[in-house]
């Protein structure tokens, strides 16, 4: 596993798998399944694994956080660099803080919170879980009003923040006023584009950011793969032609919810037995599944005639 300062190289070395965790009936981890998705979106060329949304890190209690994290450090392998979540809460957060500052994990993305805080109070909690952790942290920003672009540069500028998730969704990503102020207080290197491959295409040519998060890279890495090289080329046509391989499945997770939909379509791609999901969330209906299974194992089947390959700019 990567234990070496966060640099701006780093975030922009891999895409930012963000995988779901597996589970047996009983709701514990399944080491089995976790290490088969780990094994699979490294041999497709990810070298970034992100335990966040899609892990349903929001529910998962604090009795199983250290064991879980420490799973995780031991399956990644050794070119692998695993980020945890904490919180979303203020008390997760710190709680969480300490048990990972005693780990080698360079940096922890902190999950976003919703209602009551504001923007100074969000602000102060991510300074005191950087100072408990003992480490810059990656904040996560998803919606509107839960933290201001001002108040990211002051956090970067101060080494609270290393990196920031930005996952605000726009009906038309090439208008996005709050990224647009975000990239006049913050350098865009720290920006990774946050959702999925959609708007991913937009977000490395249009505003300049040099990475994004997938969550459907853990079905079909090599292609999410060979998109982020081709975007870095600026081979903006062959890149499309990509990603259009991955709309079916991403048009399933906005239709049925991003989060249960991948964790399903890892079992019905034959990929890994990925169990029941954590609560409060729950697993796809018969009739979703149904809807699922088709995307799911078309995508694994598309990527695996993706050669891994250089990009030459």
């Amino acid at each position: 596993m990567k234990t070496t300062s966060v640099t701006p190289a780093d975030l922009s070395a891999s895409v930012l798998a963000v995988p779901p965790l597996a589970r047996g009936a009983d709701f514990l981890l399944n080491p089995e399944a976790n290490r088969a998705l780990i094994r699979h979106l490294e041999d497709g060329g990810v070298r970034t694994l992100m335990y966040g949304g899609n892990a349903n890190f929001y529910h998962l209690p604090t009795s199983e956080y250290a064991a879980t994290v420490d799973f995780l450090a031991e399956a990644a392998g050794a070119g692998t660099w695993v980020i945890p979540s904490a919180g979303a809460d203020y008390g997760k957060l710190m709680d969480q803080a300490a048990i990972l500052r005693n780990r080698a994990f360079p940096t922890v993305m902190a999950l976003p919170f919703g209602n009551p805080s504001n923007d100074s109070g969000v602000a102060t909690a991510l300074r005191r879980f950087a100072d408990r952790f003992g480490k810059p942290i990656i904040a996560y920003v998803k919606g509107l009003g839960y933290i201001e672009p001002a108040t990211l540069g002051a956090l970067a500028r101060d080494g609270v923040i290393c990196a920031i998730k930005y996952a605000i969704v726009r009906d038309d990503p090439r208008k996005d006023p709050y990224l647009d102020a975000l990239l006049q207080h913050v350098d865009r290197d720290l920006v990774v584009s946050g959702i999925g491959e959609r708007p991913a295409i937009v977000h490395l040519r249009d505003f300049g950011l040099k990475s994004f998060t997938s969550g459907s890279v853990c079905v079909g890495p090599r292609g999410s793969m060979k998109l982020l090289a081709l975007l870095k080329a600026k081979r903006y046509d062959e890149a499309e032609k990509v990603r259009a391989a991955y709309i079916a499945l991403e048009d399933q997770r906005d239709a049925l919810g991003p989060i249960r939909v991948l964790h399903d379509a890892l079992t019905l791609a034959g990929i890994a037995e990925m169990g029941p999901m954590l609560p409060m969330i729950s697993s796809l209906s018969d009739k979703e599944r149904d809807a699922v299974g088709g995307p799911a194992k078309a995508l694994l089947a598309h990527d695996r005639d993706v050669a891994i390959e250089r990009v030459a700019a």
